[in-house]
């Protein structure tokens, strides 16, 4: 579990709607790709999926207080996308933080 601190309270509908909206506009335009992921909102996490590819959520994101709660599938690490993706989502949580930034508190 990766833990990072956002410095600024964030609810799930915001944090949902932020990636939403740039995930994968960001991806694609990022690796030059027709991919897309999933994104829901499971009501107390964020579930990023990419059906056909894999049955397994990717990527499962949970707001406890000002930190975020990031799961990543075992499955899906190492490879270019998966470096992307988290890259992207890193750097759209520095963005939904503002001038507050992030601090990574765990990764493991």
């Amino acid at each position: 579990m990766k833990i990072i601190t956002l410095h600024k309270p964030v609810n799930i509908n915001s944090l949902y709607n932020h990636l939403q909206q740039n995930l994968n506009p960001l991806f694609r335009k990022q690796r030059d790709s027709n991919i897309d992921f999933l994104i829901e909102n499971k009501g107390d996490t964020i579930e990023i999926s990419q059906p056909g590819v894999s049955e397994d959520i990717l990527f499962s994101i949970a707001i406890n207080a000002d930190e975020l709660w990031i799961t990543r599938s075992e499955h899906y690490v190492d490879d270019v996308n998966s470096l992307t993706l988290e890259s992207i989502l890193n750097s759209l949580f520095e963005n939904i933080s503002g001038n507050g930034g992030t601090d990574l508190v765990l990764e493991g």
